[in-house]
């Protein structure tokens, strides 16, 4: 099934539970219970509408913190009324998230359940507790499964559909196979690093890839850096080709081309092009033993 597919069963879903939340706060007596449903239920409506995925807005943003603190405070302020919610925390811990969201919303989770002893009774609020923990791991393995595939999937994921425009993870590898090739075939091959401003590093990716032919690939390493690996028959062809892709991105930071027969390391590369000054700068081929 396609993402957009998914993505609208998804939202889809998303609004009907909204409702749901809309038509449980109508009927609740009391004030803060109903503004509290009513956060959740804007919440969910508000997460369908902007439901985009993609790879610039990756499944791991809290997304899940706000209705840890919505139900947590249902939870303490009417534990009576709302103690069956406490098996919602385990459903809170299913999709991937941030590790600090899934410590804090354990810790949540424990802190609602140890004021309930004197509601349910030691027995049965010693088995709840078992309870909670065993679906509470379950939905944590889930979680973590779920990143394991996605963090997977995301190495053979281009980050923008119809652009040669892939995650930085893939590079060390590309590296050393584009290194295989370029001996084998006998052509130069070379790196080239770009640093930008967060606010311009898309559009300055998306430039980079039209510019780029169609078997280069090009990688974003981090919110400011880019990198390509380009192709070219020899070092002049190189030079001319490199200086017009220059100027024709238009980039205001700094550039750094390495040849990878020269490339030691990415991330001393990286750590140059870091503490370089704006314009490009080219790394010379070391000589063949």
């Amino acid at each position: 099934m396609q993402t957009k597919y998914k993505s609208v069963l998804l939202r889809g879903n998303l609004l009907i539970a909204a409702v749901l939340m809309a038509l449980l706060a109508a009927y609740t007596p009391t004030l803060t219970d109903t503004l509290l449903i009513w956060l959740a239920a804007a919440w969910l409506a508000i997460t369908a509408l902007l439901l985009t995925f993609d790879h610039r807005r990756p499944a791991t943003l809290p997304w899940q913190l706000l209705p840890s603190l919505l139900l947590a405070a249902l939870l303490w302020g009417e534990p009576g009324r709302h103690v069956t919610w406490l098996w919602a925390w385990a459903m809170l811990l299913m999709l991937p998230q941030p590790r600090w969201v899934l410590m804090l919303g354990s810790l949540l989770a424990l802190a609602t359940w140890w004021p309930l002893r004197d509601l349910l009774g030691l027995e049965q609020w010693v088995l709840s507790g078992l309870l909670l923990a065993a679906l509470m791991l379950l939905g944590l393995s889930r979680a973590l499964d779920l990143r394991a595939r996605r963090q997977s999937a995301l190495r053979r994921a281009r980050l923008v559909p119809g652009l040669p425009l892939w995650p930085g993870e893939r590079l060390p590898d590309d590296l050393i196979l584009e290194r295989k090739r370029s001996q084998r075939e006998g052509v130069h091959a070379e790196l080239l690093l770009l640093h930008a401003p967060r606010h311009r590093c898309w559009r300055l990716a998306q430039r980079l890839c039209w510019l780029t032919h169609g078997f280069e690939h090009c990688y974003r390493l981090d919110a400011t850096t880019l990198a390509a690996l380009l192709t070219s028959r020899d070092p002049d062809q190189a030079a001319e080709r490199r200086a017009l892709l220059w100027r024709s991105l238009e980039a205001r930071g700094p550039g750094r081309a390495v040849p990878l027969r020269a490339l030691a390391s990415l991330e001393e590369e990286r750590r140059a092009l870091a503490h370089q000054p704006p314009g490009l700068a080219v790394i010379g081929e070391t000589p063949d033993a």
